[in-house]
């Protein structure tokens, strides 16, 4: 399974566990998940054709991603 058709699938989830129900909201989420995937492979190719090593910039990525913290408003 590749990685477009997983995202295609995605039940986007409340934090209580239920489903987001709103197809605009959905929408969103799922434009948000395209536009990052292209800015991270732009990202990686610009990186990769500067002579940087492949892993290091997805390494990079994903600390970038683990580093995020959710506003402070969000529900816990």
């Amino acid at each position: 399974m590749s990685a477009r058709t997983s995202k295609a699938t995605t039940v986007w989830r409340q934090p209580d566990g239920k489903p987001v129900s709103c197809l605009e909201k959905i929408k969103v989420l799922n434009q948000n998940i395209q536009e990052i995937e292209t800015l991270c492979a732009d990202a990686l190719e610009d990186g990769v054709l500067m002579g940087c090593d492949a892993d290091q910039i997805k390494a990079a990525l994903h600390e970038l991603i683990d580093g995020l913290k959710a506003p402070h408003n969000a529900k816990k």
